[in-house]
């Protein structure tokens, strides 16, 4: 494979060229629907498809073409901005699901510990769920003969062979309490929840977290709004953080639930982009009532449009660190051998005109490193030095807020040190702390499930010394040496024990509902909201 690289990187001076050539002939019509169009929707053929053509058919040693067409794209939009990207056909289905906000499969979550299949979640009715499987099982394999077990195996090999069409079914193999049993599972459409959590945090306050901005975000936000106010919410926490983005117009849609009258949201503009500005359309369900946004340095695209435009119009109080300053828009461009491109066509703008995107004038991989120098460089852990002191913009309240890239909180809360901790790091990598709680969980079955409801287990779970003791054997498993965590490693490491357990049984709502109680971001939160 290398010899190949080798060997195409010769033509690439010439393909560039051509490229570039061909490129500037080539006008984008741009569609109201972002995923219609052809990249190129031309009739005939260009010369750097004649090109590739010739390499095929008389080229010395057998090239994949497909090799080429991903070498090509990479190293021309490697030119443009960092957020232009090449999808391979292979790759598309996946990532137009993401976007979708569901998927083909079976329903469970796994991980491969000591090389075998381990059903660590079972998403209740969905087909899994609905064949028998348990939270414990071991799948041994898949319609007989397809062994899913073994040291030469990965999640995406496992992944690929789970999934399937709607409809299809897949036969499989677990070892349950040491004995064999088979399931017949009917492949189904599984929805992804964007919605983390919402639940009320406090008597009057309401908690929502949004991990994604896909197709079912906006449903969804509004399936919870409406529970939360049936409840009595008053006020809100809206929860950004990790949000890396997504649609826009799930977003200006969320906005506008929260914002009055005909109030701008956000517009885009570029070189071949006219202005478009996302306008208030309908009367929102929570015009009035305080909030408070949380984000940090993961949060981008979407996050950072919804967390401006409330921002801008002193709709929120923003909570947390200066967010990620991803502010390009791209547009997905079909190509005519299954694979696509998302080409940037524009810049977002908050209300005020202030420009999300951070400088990509550095190059692409020191673009891509910025946010681990703040992190190496101490940004996150500090009150002050995040702050961009870009254009200045006032909002209607008087209130100074920067340009420059990225949206500043109004108040900013460091990061904690114990998240700094290269220790606790590795424990996450190497899934030692999601893989212990599994087991403690699979061997207290009973115990767990007997707890009802997460106020019940907050109150009555608290991890301590038998606990510590057998999760520093298991990570000493993994070669690390969790003894020498700090005192408040070591006070994080338990809660975090914890709120893992929490999700185990209730998923992703009860997980936040207990790492949320000793949460510094939020608490300033609650407190702007007394």
């Amino acid at each position: 494979m290398n010899d190949q690289k080798k060997k195409i990187s010769l033509w690439l001076p010439v393909l560039l060229s051509l490229v570039m050539v061909v490129g500037m002939t080539i006008g984008y019509q741009l569609r109201d629907n972002t995923a219609g169009g052809k990249f190129l929707g031309f009739s005939g053929r260009s010369s750097v498809q004649e090109l590739v053509s010739l390499i095929n058919s008389k080229y010395v040693d057998p090239v994949a073409s497909d090799s080429i067409n991903a070498l090509v794209a990479d190293a021309l939009l490697s030119h443009l901005d960092p957020h232009s990207a090449y999808i391979p056909a292979k790759d598309l289905e996946a990532f137009n699901d993401d976007i979708a906000g569901s998927f083909m499969g079976i329903g469970i979550e796994f991980q491969l510990l000591h090389d075998t299949l381990n059903v660590m979640n079972v998403f209740k009715d969905g087909p899994s769920f609905k064949a028998g499987l348990q939270v414990g099982d071991q799948i041994l394999t898949a319609n007989d003969s397809l062994q899913l077990s073994g040291k030469n195996i990965d999640a995406d090999w496992i992944r690929s062979k789970l999934r399937g069409p709607e409809g299809s079914t897949v036969k499989i193999t677990v070892l349950r309490d040491q004995k064999k049993q088979n399931f017949t599972i009917t492949r189904g459409v599984i929805p992804v929840s964007p919605i983390d959590a919402a639940y009320m945090i406090q008597p009057t306050v309401g908690y929502i977290k949004i991990n994604k901005f896909s197709e079912r975000t906006y449903e969804s936000f509004m399936e919870s709004l409406e529970k939360l106010q049936k409840a009595g919410m008053q006020s809100m926490v809206l929860d950004l953080r990790g949000n890396g983005g997504g649609l826009l117009q799930e977003a200006v849609d969320i906005a506008d639930e929260f914002l009055s009258d005909n109030k701008l949201i956000v517009y885009t503009e570029g070189a071949n982009s006219k202005r478009n500005d996302f306008i208030c359309k309908r009367p929102g369900l929570f015009e009035t009532g305080k909030v408070t946004v949380l984000i940090d340095e993961t949060s981008a695209s979407a996050s950072e449009v919804l967390a401006g435009a409330l921002q801008d119009w002193d709709r929120a109080t923003i909570i947390g660190r200066r967010s990620f300053g991803k502010g390009l828009v791209q547009q997905q461009f079909n190509l005519t051998d299954g694979s696509a491109v998302r080409l940037t066509i524009a810049r977002y703008y908050t209300p005020l005109g202030r420009n999300i995107q951070k400088t990509y004038a550095v190059g692409k991989e020191k673009y891509e490193q910025e946010l681990e120098d703040r992190y190496h460089n101490g940004v996150l852990d500090k009150t002050d030095s995040s702050v961009l002191k870009g254009k200045k913009y006032k909002t209607p309240a008087g209130h100074i807020l920067y340009g420059g890239g990225g949206i500043t909180p109004d108040i900013i809360v460091p990061l904690a040190a114990s998240l700094q901790d290269t220790l606790i790091m590795q424990l996450y990598l190497s899934n030692t702390l999601s893989n212990f709680v599994y087991q403690l969980y699979k061997n207290n079955r009973v115990y767990f499930t007997s707890f009802k409801t997460p106020d019940a287990f907050a109150k009555d779970f608290n991890p301590g010394g038998a606990e510590w003791n057998a999760f520093v054997a298991a990570a000493a498993k993994d070669n690390i040496v969790a003894i020498n965590v700090s005192a408040a490693g070591k006070v994080y490491l338990l809660q975090t024990i914890k709120a893992l357990m929490a999700r185990q049984i209730w998923r992703s709502e009860g997980y936040y509902q207990i790492l949320n109680s000793k949460d510094s971001t939020l608490a300033k939160a609650l407190q702007q909201l007394k």
